[in-house]
């Protein structure tokens, strides 16, 4: 049976940061069912943050016995003109992003998806809870948690981008989840929701912030909070160069890691070893570091803390490691092109998908 101690340790595994890890601890102590959940816009193809890194953090949250819910949240990417505001598209991309979570190894038994346009329309009290939400919070405030949706605080910005951080928070609420469990970029609206819940009668979420896989290039981010440094340099979509999706090519996945930022002797800010720590060491227990016999031959290494000491002491080349982690990701990465090519539901919605252009 696994000790408290031993699942708050699995969960800061994976976690940037937990609001606050005493709550956590007494949930666990206290409660049999816990529900934990994350939101996603579908927009576009996913990447490989959205997909095998999310698998890997949600199946040790269902290991400790945690149920998930997906929050396939159509309506939030029409509010946010993902797609162009078209819901058909939307849900044609939601049920590809299904398709991808399953075939990269999610564990379905503790796992719900839950389309946020059907649920609302079933649940007509939701409204009820936006409103009181609205009540209890200013514009201002309201305004900054624009972040979440991926856009600068601006008087032009469209007015959804007040509804959808109340839609957000009441989202915790309607789905009973008793953990937020979402990326660090999302940080704003579950404070939002810690700080409001309590004067509506509800009882706060716990906040745990999954870390943000950088993008393969590198930003200049010289004056930003650290929070915000790790926002601006997380992988994105809209920049495919810079981001691995979970149907890229062998060919794909070894041209983007050859012209990837990869700074000598560097652990800081190097996306290369980020693939190696937050995906390639949590699937392989070692790896094989392939070299040519003049720079010392290949090196076998057992965990990541061995790889990053090795290249940070200069023993190994930057070019090395990115063909290295390249060969582990991809093929990590063959079993979902597989499924794309094989299954007939996964093979039709792909030939869509990709033809669909992202807009913001």
């Amino acid at each position: 049976m696994t000790s408290v101690d031993e699942k708050i340790e699995l969960i800061k595994s994976f976690a940037e940061e937990i609001i606050n890890e005493d709550e956590l601890r007494e949930l666990f102590k206290t409660k049999k069912e816990i529900i934990a959940y994350d939101g996603f816009e579908p927009s576009g193809q996913i990447h490989i943050a959205q997909g095998l890194l999310r698998v890997i953090t949600v199946n040790k949250m269902t290991s400790l016995g945690i149920k998930f819910k997906f929050w396939v949240a159509d309506w939030f990417g029409m509010l946010n003109n993902k797609l162009g505001g078209d819901l058909k598209k939307i849900r044609i991309v939601g049920d590809y992003f299904i398709e991808v979570w399953k075939a990269c190894g999610l564990d379905m038994k503790n796992v719900e998806f839950i389309w946020a346009s059907d649920f609302i329309k079933k649940h007509p009290e939701y409204w009820e809870t936006v409103l009181k939400l609205s009540m209890n919070s200013t514009i201002n405030r309201i305004m900054r948690c624009g972040q979440i949706m991926g856009r600068e605080e601006s008087t032009g910005n469209p007015a959804a981008q007040i509804l959808y951080p109340l839609m957000q928070a009441a989202d915790i609420h309607h789905l009973k989840a008793d953990i937020a469990q979402l990326g660090l970029d999302q940080r704003k609206v579950n404070m939002l929701a810690r700080d409001i819940f309590p004067k509506i009668g509800l009882k706060p979420p716990i906040a745990v912030h999954h870390h943000m896989l950088l993008g393969l290039q590198h930003k200049e981010t010289k004056g930003m909070s650290s929070v915000d440094k790790k926002i601006e340099l997380k992988m994105s979509k809209s920049k495919p160069e810079t981001a691995i999706f979970m149907t890229d090519t062998k060919e794909d996945i070894f041209r983007k890691f050859k012209k990837a930022y990869c700074p000598e002797k560097q652990e800081e800010d190097n996306p290369i070893l980020e693939y190696a720590k937050y995906i390639v060491f949590e699937k392989y227990d070692k790896i094989t570091l392939e070299r040519d016999e003049k720079f010392g031959g290949n090196l076998k290494i057992n965990s990541y803390g061995e790889l990053r000491d090795l290249f940070v002491k200069g023993d190994i080349h930057p070019m090395d490691l990115k063909n290295a982690i390249a060969k582990y990701i991809n093929e990590l990465l063959e079993p979902v092109r597989k499924h794309f090519e094989k299954n007939k539901k996964a093979k039709e919605l792909y030939s869509i998908v990709k033809n669909f252009k992202v807009t913001r």
